[in-house]
């Protein structure tokens, strides 16, 4: 999809992209090679100019050339050539404040392996693991989790992102990430209602009692929240190819279901909500989920 694209060319709009693909230039060698183009002739020396950048930057594999110039609701056109090199990953921490507050788990799945981070144990290998990856895949990662990581371990990502907030917005999807999982499908089970502030209790819990099971049930909730960005990835991309001349083979099918390292623990979430009076089915979604 990345080659079909133009809309991250300087002055070249979704309805600049849609009159040269019903032209039939769908592809930046299209472009080159077409004897009419549907711009001036000075937009067109611009557009060439600038395809050949993409094209270099293409095949330097060069994610974040294209991430800075495509809008928050369009980095979806990156998933089919970077989906190899992409993480999908979610913090949780004991609050929103990246000034007062601490990481305290991290998930991350590659659509191979499922990699976990926690606060006092590994949480410091996230920062060479995360390195190896062109793409990011987030729910409110923008406002959020990136600069909360950022901020926390004093580094700079310089990654492609896609923030599934803005794509989903984009499709007509809102009600946070729990709500736009119910939406498309998804259902989280004994992890209903459950969510960001449900998190920080838990870790609280955990750092009281140093129950095995409170930590596991904090980490199948958190490893829940990366496993359902990738289905919801590819639903959300699929949804956008629909509005595209591309639609029928480009169309990417649904991975699999991993299976999970951990499942929650009935009794620690009845505990938790006894004590905190919380109903199991009611979810706060803050930014924190």
């Amino acid at each position: 999809m990345l080659q079909d694209t133009f809309c991250h060319i300087s002055g070249v709009g979704p309805k600049t992209e849609a009159r040269l693909w019903e032209a039939g230039i769908c592809t930046w060698p299209d472009f080159a090679a077409a004897r009419y183009r549907p711009v001036s002739r000075t937009k067109a020396s611009l557009i060439r100019a600038e395809l050949e950048d993409s094209q270099i930057a293409f095949e330097n594999r060069n994610s974040f050339y294209f991430s800075k110039r495509l809008s928050a609701d369009q980095q979806w056109r990156l998933f089919p050539e970077f989906r190899n090199t992409a993480a999908y990953l979610d913090i949780e921490t004991t609050g929103l404040s990246s000034d007062y507050n601490r990481i305290t788990t991290i998930a991350l799945y590659d659509g191979n392996h499922i990699r976990y981070y926690v606060n006092g144990r590994n949480l410091e290998k996230f920062v060479d693991d995360i390195a190896c990856y062109d793409l990011l895949i987030t729910y409110n990662g923008k406002t959020f989790d990136l600069p909360f990581i950022e901020r926390f371990f004093g580094i700079r990502l310089q990654q492609a992102h896609v923030d599934l907030r803005y794509l989903l917005k984009s499709l007509g999807y809102k009600g946070g990430l729990k709500g736009c999982e119910r939406s498309l499908g998804l259902q989280r089970n004994e992890l209903e209602g459950v969510d960001g502030y449900f998190a920080v209790l838990l870790w609280h819990e955990y750092e009281r009692k140093a129950d095995p099971r409170v930590l596991q049930t904090l980490l199948a909730y958190n490893i829940e929240d990366v496993v359902n960005l990738e289905y919801l990835m590819h639903v959300s991309y699929n949804l956008k190819l629909a509005h595209t001349p591309f639609s029928e083979h480009m169309r990417l099918s649904v991975p699999p279901r991993p299976s999970l390292p951990f499942a929650p623990d009935r009794e620690v979430l009845e505990r938790i909500r006894g004590k905190y009076g919380l109903n199991p089915s009611a979810s706060r979604e803050t930014v924190l989920s």
